[in-house]
């Protein structure tokens, strides 16, 4: 079985994880119960030890296609041939309280008479422990043991309703698979789950799933409906806000970067990391994108999580970490699954992100203009949370001047970082803006002085009168994509000259068609690693809006119109796109959603003549 391209995939979730449903109705990734569990589906990543739950027509006649059900997180894979038509549904159903719930896969014959071949082959615990499957009635329960002696570690349960009509076997060590056949109009129900103690094997009757088909639609249209965007790319901005809200934890209110580990940058490198954490940095702009499409809900859960982070402490590396597990965990130590041969030979497959213990310096600035925005459009700051600004604010004023591994996350040693000193920056100016609203207590001429000191030590360190550009790092000779940030957050006009300059670079340097890379290969020893790297989508959709912000707003819409052509079939983005335009990297990425809702935002305001005159 061949490794399926990363793009030709859908996801689905229940707000603590998400599984990946490829075009052959395979599902090949999943952590259950949670975002950061251990896989039990992993082909993705090793299709001989990652195990999968395949369901499809048998036979190779079959052609699919793939959509989601209007304005949900319900996938519907369609396979098509001469005599039949046959639709597959997936979706996780969701809980008000946001504990895990079930997998649902329905199969339906809409023309003909189908036979279906079905396999759940789990391999639990990363592929690491023994498989132990017992059958039962309608049911079969996986427990995963790491030696055969053992008490079982995890279980999960595979419900049907298909009675005898299926041809089933078990398979000692490797799960189950059967086959059974479909008359027109007849329907077949799966059910996968983590069930607790006790709980009853759940109802798969044909009107208990059709229940919970519309209860699951009622739900996705419900939230849905709170978007305040009506622009034109209103099916694209809906479609990245609906994989934002799979990618937040209703229970804890953090957001992972992404769901999956491991996922090359380049097919066949050993770029592969693990997302599924919480950034400070893309979880600011994710509250960013979420106040502006007006999901408040979302926006006042995750600000809890923030502060609950923003804590006095005497750690190396300041008072916040870059990135936290979900729960708030400190410690995402980075280890490698040798037992997995990686996505196409992608070795290493990590998990765990050593990064967690980088400096990175920009992420005051998300932060801070993070708490501003929630500020301004929510309620004020409690006493005790302005008081933990201050101590942040405290902090950068002793520490804007070091180097750091910047936003990248380099490995290749510490840099003084244009993005981390403009941010800085950002850090700063979004205290005093957040004073002045509020009538909050500060020492505003000890800040005013410390924003106008960073300020002009961006244009004194990083300006380089060789390049005509403000470069990477403090004596680079290159620019980076990060820089495309600076118009917008306000730090620079979009007029200045040596903005305009520095564009003129990174479009020189980085820019292919509407492709923009945050680096380039001869200036690769600014992050230490082996191999190669894609372009960045999430890059892409800066620069769509910088062009915008600079006035070149027809050169805008086609840059972006152009980026959203990269997107899959589904209109879902990964972190990169390799020279052919393939998907690389983890899937679907939150930051390029939150890049796409941003642009889509400025750029049809622009076009319909409703910007004021700043920009």
């Amino acid at each position: 079985m061949a490794y399926p391209p990363i793009e030709d995939h859908g996801v689905i979730g229940d707000l603590s994880t998400i599984a990946l449903v490829s075009t052959n109705g395979t599902i090949d990734f999943l952590c259950f119960p949670d975002f950061d569990s251990p896989t039990c589906f992993a082909a993705l990543l090793d299709q001989e030890r990652g195990g999968y739950f395949a369901l499809r027509p048998r036979g190779d006649e079959y052609s699919s296609k793939q959509m989601y059900l209007p304005d949900t997180n319900i996938l519907l894979t369609r396979f098509l041939a001469e005599t039949s038509l046959v639709e597959l549904i997936d979706f996780m159903t969701i809980s008000e309280e946001g504990e895990p719930q079930g997998l649902v896969r329905m199969a339906h014959v809409i023309r003909g008479t189908v036979e279906f071949d079905w396999e759940c082959r789990p391999a639990l615990n990363y592929a690491r422990d023994q498989l132990r499957t017992v059958e039962g009635d309608n049911f079969v329960e996986f427990a995963g043991h790491s030696d055969a002696q053992s008490d079982a570690k995890v279980r999960f349960r595979l419900s049907w309703n298909l009675g005898n009509a299926s041809a089933m076997r078990i398979e000692k060590g490797s799960g189950v698979a059967g086959r059974f056949t479909l008359q027109q109009d007849q329907w077949a129900y799966f059910v996968f789950e983590y069930p607790k103690d006790n709980e009853p094997q759940p109802n798969t009757s044909h009107e208990a799933m059709q229940l919970l088909l519309e209860e699951t639609q009622s739900y996705w249209r419900a939230w849905i409906r709170q978007c305040n965007y009506e622009g034109r790319w209103r099916e694209m901005v809906h479609r990245s806000a609906l994989v934002l809200k799979l990618l937040t934890s209703k229970k804890y209110g953090s957001i992972v970067a992404a769901p999956t580990f491991g996922l090359p940058e380049t097919t066949g490198g050993d770029r592969n990391w693990d997302y599924r954490y919480t950034w400070l940095r893309d979880s600011s702009f994710t509250l960013y994108a979420l106040f502006r499409l007006g999901f408040t809900d979302e926006s006042n859960q995750f600000m809890r999580w923030i502060k609950d982070r923003i804590v006095q402490s005497d750690g190396q590396h300041g008072p916040l970490q870059v990135m936290y597990g979900i729960r708030g965990e400190t410690e995402l130590d980075e280890y490698t699954l040798d037992q997995f041969s990686g996505y196409r030979g992608s070795r290493p497959v990590r998990v765990g992100n050593a990064a967690y213990s980088q400096l990175q310096l920009d992420i005051y600035g998300e932060l801070m203009d993070a708490v501003y925005l929630a500020t301004k459009y929510g309620d004020a700051l409690p006493f005790q949370a302005w008081k933990n600004c201050q101590e942040l604010i405290t902090y950068v004023a002793k520490s804007w001047r070091l180097a750091d591994e910047g936003i990248w996350e380099v490995r290749a040693g510490r840099k003084e970082h244009l993005h981390s000193r403009v941010m800085c920056w950002v850090a700063v100016d979004r205290a005093i803006r957040l004073a002045y609203k509020r009538s909050l207590p500060a020492p505003l001429e000890e800040w005013q002085l410390l924003r106008n000191e960073i300020y002009e030590s961006v244009f004194a360190d990083f300006w380089d009168e060789e390049v005509q550009a403000l470069v990477a790092h403090r004596g680079a000779k290159f620019v980076d994509a990060s820089a495309l940030l600076m118009p917008l957050v306000r730090f620079i006009s979009p007029a200045d000259p040596k903005w305009l300059a520095t564009l003129k670079a990174i479009e020189r340097d980085l820019v292919e068609d509407a492709r923009v890379y945050r680096y380039r290969e001869q200036d690769r020893e600014v992050d230490g690693l082996r191999g190669t790297e894609g372009s960045f989508t999430a890059c892409s959709f800066w620069y769509a809006e910088c062009l915008a912000r600079c006035r070149q707003t027809e050169k805008a819409h086609e840059i972006f119109e152009r980026a959203l052509g990269y997107g899959n079939h589904l209109g879902l983005f990964s972190e990169e796109l390799g020279p052919r335009g393939q998907h690389q990297g983890n899937f679907p990425q939150a930051l390029t959603h939150l890049a796409l809702i941003s642009a889509a935002h400025y750029l049809d305001r622009d076009l319909s003549g409703d910007l004021g005159t700043w920009r």
